[in-house]
């Protein structure tokens, strides 16, 4: 009869690397067994276990199993065996009816009353014996029930992953949420800032060289340069981009870990150039460099929250 402490959870796009798995079983005539199957965090898949000597063809096959199923994390499987009773006691018969033959026959000889005292007997080294109950049948058995607990085992695990992933996925979409909503922002802002820094350098450098037609129109086109090398309308496109990758990553499932974390490394550079093209505009020009400094702060938190998707 098996026991286990977790039942199933509705499955997920991604998973988490979280997970805790267990079951008990107990085998008329040998004992009792417990499979325990839990994992965190970890770059790669990492698997280690933890099984009692004889049980090496079942540790092989675990191992496959394992890494047809889980692709990252580090995975540890424990199997603990609790036998009836390691060793059973016995004695040595032959032993034992040759004391009792020399006992009858001195008695005999020697003309003596009495028995032999069979708590002597029992006591003479090499008459009692024991038997270890740990016998390759009794293997055999762990090991077919082991192999057919297994996958309800890891159904619980990934069910638990899931329902991790889930939670993470819930936190990444709001903060999706908010990375739109500050990149709309700066898209919004965006025409009327350069429009404004185009003016401001306009006037500058107008009075820093002169009123001539011919300076006035050298002057408009290192304005229009300058404005060009602040404009940050490629950013914006590419972070929309990302965000838009970012979801589909999300909805479609898998190993996302690794992805995800290349997206926010883009998003990050992208925040970073938006933040050097925009330093030091007065005006809406601040307002743009603080929705640029939200969005470094929520992709920061994204990146923690991934560390533990599969």
């Amino acid at each position: 009869m098996a026991t286990s402490d977790l039942s199933p959870a509705p499955s997920a796009p991604v998973s988490s690397m979280t997970g805790f798995a267990r079951v008990a079983v107990e085998l008329p005539g040998i004992g009792s067994y417990t499979l325990t199957l839990k994992s965190v965090n970890h770059r790669f898949l990492d698997l280690q276990l933890r099984l009692p000597s004889g049980f090496d063809a079942l540790e092989m096959d675990l191992r496959r199993i394992l890494k047809e199923n889980l692709l990252r994390g580090h995975v540890e499987l424990a199997l603990s065996i609790d036998r009836t009773s390691e060793l059973r006691a016995s004695y040595n018969r032959d032993l034992v009816a040759s004391y009792v033959d020399a006992f009858q026959s001195a008695a005999l000889e020697f003309e003596l009353q009495g028995q032999p005292d069979l708590n002597v007997i029992l006591r003479v080294p090499g008459v009692m014996q024991s038997e270890s109950r740990s016998s390759e049948a009794d293997n055999a058995q762990i090991t077919q029930s082991v192999q057919q607990q297994l996958p309800a085992l890891l159904g619980a695990l990934k069910s638990m992953r899931q329902r991790e992933g889930a939670a993470l996925a819930d936190v990444l979409y709001a903060t999706l949420d908010r990375l739109t909503a500050a990149v709309e922002g700066v898209a919004e802002l965006r025409p009327e800032v350069e429009a404004r820094y185009q003016e401001r350098l306009t006037q500058r450098l107008t009075a820093a060289v002169g009123g001539t037609e011919i300076s006035r129109q050298r002057v408009l086109e290192e304005v229009a340069l300058l404005v060009e090398r602040s404009d940050v309308s490629e950013e914006v496109a590419r972070m929309v981009t990302h965000i838009a990758h970012f979801r589909e990553v999300l909805q479609t499932g898998g190993e996302t870990g690794k992805k995800l974390d290349f997206l926010l490394q883009e998003m990050n550079r992208e925040a970073n150039t938006l933040l050097s093209k925009t330093a030091g505009v007065a005006g809406k020009g601040t307002r743009i460099t603080e929705l640029g400094l939200a969005m470094k702060s929520e992709i920061e938190k994204a990146r923690e929250q991934i560390q533990n998707l599969e």
